[in-house]
C-alpha cells in the first residue's frame, strides 16, 4: 500500500505538470422533467415533457479532464473537435471553467459536438433517468481535421509531462481517434519511451501501441481475442497458441490471461518492450501486467449506495497523473482505486476526487 507521505509527496508534484487530454470531448446534458406538468401538444396531442431545470457538464475525455483539475493539475491542454452549435459553446464554458486551454479543440461548421442528452424525470426520492438521445457524427472525420489534430499533437507533446488518450466513439474513424491519429500517437510513443502516455479505448484498445494502455475486462478480452495471428513466437509459444481460445470467465486469473496476451503480442508488434496493460476489475481493483509478473491492486471497499458512472475515468486520472509525477506504476494504480473509492460514493453526478479526498480514503484503509 502506499504511505501517506509518499502520496502527499506525488500530489504535491501535480500542479507543476502539464498534461495533453486527447479525444472525444462530449457534453452531457441533463434535463430534469416534471411529469406533473406534462401537458397535451396542440399539434399532435404528444405529451409535451416540460423542463424544470437542467445541467451541462463536459463528457467523456472532458470526464477525465475534469479528474484532473480535481486532482490539481496545474496545465490542461484539450485536444479534440466540435461543431460550431450550441452544444459545442456550452461543452466550451465547462472546460474553460476548469482553466484547459481550448487552441487545440477545433471548431467545425461540418461536425456535430457529440453529446449525451439525458432526460430526468423527477420522482421521489431522486431522479429516474429516461430514454437517452445521443448527438454523434455518423461520417468519417474530414483528412483536414486528423491534419490538424496530428499537428497539434506533435508539436505539444515534446512540452507536456504526459498525455491520456480517450477513444469513446465506436464507429471507425468517425471520432478524433482515428486510424491515422492512433499511428501518430503510437509513433510519439515510440520516440519518448520515457513519456506517460497511457491509451484508453471502448473498442480498439488492442490497436494502440507504444502506450500504456487500460481498459475493462471486456475491452481487454475482446482485444486479445481480436489478434490476427502471425505464427511468431510469443514467450516460447506460438502467437496463435498465446492469443487463441481465451475463457470467458471474469475470473481475475482469467482477466489476468486476456491483459498478459494483449502484452505479450505487443511486444512482438512493437520489436521492443511493451507499456504496461491495465485491467480495470470494478470493485476489485486494477490488474498490472507488465514485464514482471501479474500484479492485482486490490480495490478500496467502500458501503453503498454507489453510483459507478465516471470511476473509470477517475481511475485513469489518477494513474496518469501520478505517473506523470514519478509514480511507479503500480503506486499509480493504488492512486486509480483511491480516486475511485472516493468517486462512486457521489450519488447521481459524474464524481471527482481531490488531494484532500484522496488522504482521507487512504487515511480510512489504515
Amino acid at each position: 500500500m502506499i504511505t501517506a507521505g509518499r502520496l502527499e509527496h506525488l500530489l504535491s508534484r501535480l500542479p507543476g505538470l502539464s498534461l495533453l487530454i486527447v479525444g472525444d470531448f462530449f457534453l452531457d446534458k441533463y434535463l430534469i422533467l416534471d411529469p406533473e406538468l406534462d401537458e397535451p401538444s396542440l399539434e399532435t396531442g404528444l405529451a409535451a415533457h416540460q423542463v424544470v431545470a437542467r445541467r451541462c457538464m463536459p463528457g467523456a475525455a472532458g470526464t477525465v479532464t475534469a479528474n484532473l483539475h480535481a486532482l490539481g493539475v496545474g496545465n490542461l491542454y484539450a485536444l479534440g473537435v466540435t461543431g460550431n452549435d450550441g452544444e459545442g459553446y456550452e461543452l466550451r464554458q465547462g472546460l474553460s471553467a476548469m482553466g484547459a486551454r481550448l487552441d487545440g479543440l477545433f471548431e467545425s461548421e461540418d461536425r456535430f459536438t457529440p453529446a449525451y442528452i439525458k432526460p430526468m424525470n423527477r420522482a421521489p426520492g431522486g431522479e429516474r433517468e429516461s430514454n437517452r438521445i445521443d448527438i454523434q457524427n455518423r461520417t468519417p472525420t474530414p483528412r483536414t481535421l486528423e491534419d490538424r489534430v496530428i499537428a497539434y499533437l506533435r508539436d505539444m507533446t515534446p512540452a507536456m509531462d504526459g498525455l491520456v488518450v480517450l477513444d469513446q466513439v465506436g464507429s471507425r474513424n468517425t471520432g478524433v481517434v482515428t486510424d491515422r491519429v492512433r499511428e501518430a500517437v503510437g509513433e510519439l510513443g515510440k520516440a519518448h519511451p520515457e513519456k506517460p502516455i497511457l491509451a484508453d479505448s471502448r473498442e480498439r484498445i488492442g490497436e494502440f501501441h507504444h502506450v500504456i494502455r487500460k481498459g475493462n475486462r471486456d475491452e481487454i478480452r475482446k482485444a486479445a481475442m481480436a489478434r490476427k495471428f502471425s505464427g511468431e513466437r510469443v514467450d516460447g509459444r506460438s502467437e496463435e497458441n498465446a492469443a487463441g481460445n481465451l475463457p470467458e470467465d471474469a475470473d481475475p486469473a482469467v482477466a489476468e490471461q486476456w491483459g498478459r496476451t494483449l502484452f505479450e503480442c505487443s511486444s512482438v508488434d512493437d520489436e521492443g518492450p511493451a507499456r504496461p496493460v491495465y485491467v480495470s476489475l470494478g470493485a476489485d481493483g486494477l490488474l498490472l501486467i507488465d514485464a514482471e509478473d501479474g500484479l492485482h491492486i486490490a480495490g478500496v471497499r467502500v458501503p453503498g449506495p454507489l453510483d459507478t458512472v465516471g470511476a473509470g475515468d477517475s481511475v485513469t486520472a489518477g494513474i496518469v497523473s501520478t505517473l506523470s509525477a514519478g509514480a511507479t506504476p503500480t503506486e499509480a494504480g493504488m492512486v486509480g482505486n483511491l480516486a475511485a473509492s472516493v468517486t462512486v460514493r457521489q450519488l447521481g453526478v459524474t464524481g471527482t476526487a481531490s488531494p484532500a479526498q484522496l488522504l482521507e480514503a487512504l487515511k480510512e484503509l489504515s
